[in-house]
C-alpha cells in the first residue's frame, strides 16, 4: 500500500498569536480551528497547516480524553513548502517583502538525472523562524 497524498503538515511556534497573525495576514490562510495556548489551524488548498504550541503537545492526552491524539511535537525551526507556479513566485517575493519578510534565498535548482527538472525556490521564515519555501511543482518531477 502507498499513501496517496499527505493531508496535514505540522509545524511548531511558541506565539500562537503572532503565527496566526502571520499565516493570515501575510500568507492567506484561513483558520478554520483553534485551540488558545495549543494549536491554530489553517486550509491551504486541499491540505491543512496545522501549527502547535510544542509544550501542549509534548504531554499524553488525560486517560478517558475525547480526542486521545499521542503526545507529538520537535523544538526549533522545521521546514514547510508551499507549490507556486513560475508566474507566481515573483508576485510572492514583492507580496513578502511587501509585508517586511525577508526573502533569504532565491535560485534555480539545476536538474538533475532522473530526480526533477529544475525549478525555482525562494525561502523565507515565519515568526516562529520556521523555515519556508514557494517552489514549482517541477523541482520534484522526473
Amino acid at each position: 500500500m502507498t499513501p496517496t497524498a499527505i493531508l496535514e503538515s505540522a509545524l511548531y511556534a511558541d506565539d500562537l498569536d503572532a503565527a496566526e497573525d502571520f499565516y493570515v495576514r501575510v500568507m492567506g490562510l484561513t483558520r478554520i480551528a483553534k485551540v488558545p495556548g495549543r494549536h491554530v489551524f489553517f486550509r491551504c488548498g486541499t491540505g491543512v497547516l496545522l501549527v502547535f504550541d510544542p509544550a501542549a503537545t509534548q504531554h499524553p492526552p488525560a486517560p478517558g480524553a475525547k480526542l486521545p491524539v499521542p503526545p507529538h511535537g520537535t523544538r526549533g525551526p522545521g521546514h514547510l513548502c508551499f507549490a507556486a507556479q513560475a508566474d507566481e513566485i515573483d508576485r510572492w517575493k514583492a507580496h513578502l517583502t511587501a509585508h517586511g519578510v525577508a526573502v533569504e534565498a532565491d535560485f534555480e535548482w539545476p536538474p538533475k538525472d532522473g530526480e526533477s527538472t529544475g525549478g525555482r525556490s525562494i525561502y523565507f521564515r515565519d515568526p516562529a523562524g520556521n523555515s519556508l519555501e514557494f517552489a514549482e511543482p517541477r523541482i520534484w518531477s522526473s
